[in-house]
């Protein structure tokens, strides 16, 4: 049964573009380009079948389709850059089987020049079709945040860059299906450097305001009690919020050797978020000491594992890194998280904590990674024996803050 829209990719970015296109209406199938796995329930995939998601694993049902997203997972390679060989092996599959007048749209994180001097030449070459005369393509970068129910694809504008004036005007009207708003970008480039832009603002404030914790700590100024003020400033400030390190799936990106020059204050950003794991760890040796303990086999308990609150993906979580830097001190460490059953680092199994509260009892030190909502905080500090609070969630005065 021929489909409106395929979505090549059911990871992060693809389940949550199938799931706003079967709520619009749109008829929807599902292509799978890997081990992916997604941010969504049970329950919201049972509403998408019923609503008529069709997951199929035949490539020849990509060639009965009007509009094609890729939307393949580009982890970060060797040398820290998007790895592009999913969206290598969909062009692939899709090219095989592209017909003339379907639209084209790449939503995978890519770096500028991407659609066009990379998965044109992959279309063409295989489908024997031209871009822009044959076929539309465009680039729309996605917007997705996980768990946020404030901003879903109905309300949050979508860019549109394409390769033609028509290939914009193509994907805008597919677009146009699923949100209130689309913004017209000049080009593909300009629509993946809105994406580059977007994802190294992220990092950028992460940073700073990480940089600031490690200065606060030192000064004895309460970080938390700045940013609450901070933030009433109506005009030129947006608030950020420190944290044990990044995680999530947008990579920060300097493009060095991509571009005639590299982005400086990225480089510098990337590297003081990758120290935060290691800033906590010294921060934890210290309130140890504080108390008489050593790291040396003390025990530590570790709460919320994943990237983010009340989300079960784990993708670029500190906690595995936080992890591994206490079992190097000789630390005995056990981890509670509700969203993840068991976990593993580097292959060795954590101990998962089954009553929360006593294993809060028993450590030496807890240490906040993820505040998911489950968690009684307010009953935690009680609880623990010592509570380091990375997220800044807990009662004023209730733990150690980062």
């Amino acid at each position: 049964m021929p489909a409106d829209l395929a979505v090549i990719g059911l990871g992060h970015l693809g389940l949550p573009l199938a799931q706003a296109a079967v709520a619009a209406g749109v008829s929807t199938l599902g292509y799978k380009t890997g081990p992916e796995g997604g941010s969504l329930t049970p329950a919201e995939l049972r509403r998408m079948l019923s609503g008529g998601f069709r997951p199929t694993t035949d490539p020849v049902e990509l060639g009965r389709v009007r509009t094609a997203v890729i939307c393949a997972p580009t982890p970060p390679g060797p040398d820290g850059a998007h790895d592009l060989a999913q969206v290598a092996s969909a062009a692939r599959t899709l090219a095989a089987h592209l017909r003339p007048h379907t639209t084209v749209i790449l939503e995978s994180a890519v770096h500028p020049g991407t659609t066009d001097d990379f998965l044109r030449p992959l279309l063409e070459e295989g489908s024997g079709l031209r871009a822009g005369r044959d076929f539309h393509l465009a680039y729309s970068p996605s917007r997705v945040d996980p768990g946020n129910r404030d901003f879903t694809p109905a309300n949050t504008p979508k860019i549109i860059g394409g390769l033609t004036p028509a290939c914009t005007e193509s994907a805008a009207a597919f677009y146009g299906r699923l949100t209130d708003k689309v913004v017209r970008a000049r080009g593909p480039r300009e629509a993946e450097t809105v994406q580059l832009l977007e994802t190294n603002y992220r990092h950028v404030n992460i940073a700073l305001v990480n940089e600031m914790a490690v200065l606060c700590h030192d000064l004895g100024v309460d970080l938390w009690d700045v940013i609450r003020c901070a933030e009433t400033k109506p005009f030129g400030f947006q608030a950020f919020r420190p944290g044990p390190g990044v995680g999530g799936h947008g990579i920060p990106q300097d493009l060095t050797g991509r571009a005639p020059r590299s982005l400086r204050m990225v480089e510098l950003a990337q590297q003081v978020n990758n120290h935060m794991p290691q800033y906590v760890i010294r921060r934890a040796a210290a309130l140890l000491n504080e108390h008489g303990k050593s790291a040396r086999a003390a025990r530590v308990l570790l709460l919320g594992v994943t990237y983010k609150a009340d989300l079960a993906d784990q993708q670029g979580t500190p906690a595995h890194e936080i992890a591994l830097r206490l079992m190097e001190l000789g630390a005995s460490v056990s981890y509670h998280d509700p969203l993840v059953p068991a976990w593993n680092v580097l292959g060795h199994p954590v101990p998962r904590a089954d009553s929360l509260y006593e294993a809060a009892a028993d450590a030496d030190l807890t240490i906040l990674l993820q505040p998911h909502r489950t968690y009684d905080l307010q009953g935690l500090s009680v609880k623990a024996q010592l509570l380091l609070d990375t997220r800044g969630a807990t009662p004023t005065g209730a733990a150690h803050r980062l």
